[in-house]
């Protein structure tokens, strides 16, 4: 479970980047009447987490969300990432649910610290208007590097060396109680050695602490069916999530593209749906998928056992590139028994 006590470390982790350029500079000075301050208190006692806002540079917008846009910048000499969120003078119930998601993010990436869970740097709270700092990734999102592949074209090696840096950022997370309830590929970014970070914690919870989901605002196409139905849910519903992140990796396809996001929620709870594995997919993988997405979470997989697994394919690719071909090719080229007992090992054929 969380430690608290770590809020009071020092934030300030890696080592300065490429400076901006004078262009991208000036374009942050639009941002001045938000943002220009000492710093925004996050809670009484925890200064040394605000941001110094003359240090911040805001470049070129590369990413959005419902409420939030997210920035190229740089601060203290760093390359960052700065998410910006805008509270709405309309709507006092949204203003009030976006600072207690900012609050909620900015706890969690406090005491967050795993190669695969996105760096913290610093934050600021200046109501209309919050600002998280968190290190620059330069590979972007998984969904949009996979949507500049071709369908089906990732080599097997390299979904599984991916599966595994998310499995194993889960794995951490899950382990210091934290629920994630909004793992997708728009929410894992690539560094520049092509290793995955989760990130985007503003509807993460405590497990102690999640409830039920009425009233959640997930991704429908990711989300687990007990959340759709805004039933009490756990950490398997991160699992369920995890399955239709290794279908993407598989396919490099938006998970039920020929829907609605409220028509594929519908299909999901109602129906049972799945988006459809490629008959080409290697039986182990598919299994581990299909496991991943069960309808019942008990008999998903917990986060450690994948991490498991993956580990075991993964090195069984390193000595035989060929191990996780399709059935039918391993059989004509004679590995039957070293497939099955790759699999044996892993636990998948207990699962």
């Amino acid at each position: 479970m969380l430690n608290f006590d770590c809020f009071r470390q020092n934030a300030n982790r890696g080592r300065p980047e490429r400076r901006l350029s004078l262009g991208e500079y000036r374009r942050a000075e639009s941002w001045s009447k938000y943002l220009v301050s000492d710093g925004g208190e996050i809670k009484e006692g925890e200064e040394e987490w605000s941001a110094d806002m003359s240090e911040l540079f805001i470049g070129d917008k590369f990413a959005k969300g419902r409420h939030s846009r997210i920035y190229r910048g740089m601060y203290k000499q760093r390359e960052v990432a700065i998410k910006i969120v805008s509270q709405p003078e309309e709507d006092e119930i949204l203003a009030l649910s976006l600072e207690m998601q900012f609050k909620s993010e900015v706890s969690f990436l406090l005491c967050l610290q795993h190669p695969n869970i996105v760096g913290f740097v610093a934050a600021c709270k200046k109501p209309p208007v919050f600002c998280i700092i968190t290190e620059y990734l330069s590979g972007g999102s998984l969904r949009r590097y996979l949507h500049k592949q071709e369908p089906h074209s990732l080599p097997l090696k390299l979904v599984v060396k991916l599966s595994l840096d998310i499995a194993r950022g889960m794995s951490y997370l899950h382990s210091q109680g934290i629920l994630h309830r909004d793992l997708k590929s728009e929410n894992l970014l690539l560094a520049e050695d092509m290793s995955v970070k989760v990130a985007d914690f503003g509807i993460s919870c405590l497990e102690s602490q999640c409830g039920d989901a009425k009233g959640f605002t997930g991704t429908y196409r990711w989300m687990a069916p007990e959340m759709i139905k805004g039933k009490h849910h756990t950490r398997k519903v991160d699992v369920y999530s995890f399955g239709i992140v290794l279908w993407e990796l598989l396919t490099a396809l938006t998970p039920f593209s020929d829907m609605t996001p409220e028509q594929a929620a519908f299909a999901v709870a109602q129906k049972n749906a799945r988006p459809p594995i490629p008959a080409d997919c290697p039986p182990a993988l598919g299994r581990l998928i299909t496991q991943c997405w069960s309808a019942n979470p008990e008999t998903r997989p917990q986060f450690d056992k994948i991490v498991s697994i993956l580990e075991t394919w993964s090195e069984g690719l390193q000595q035989d590139p060929t191990l996780f071909l399709s059935l039918k090719s391993v059989e004509r080229r004679g590995l039957v028994g070293r497939f099955q007992d790759a699999l044996q090992s892993s636990g998948l054929l207990r699962l």
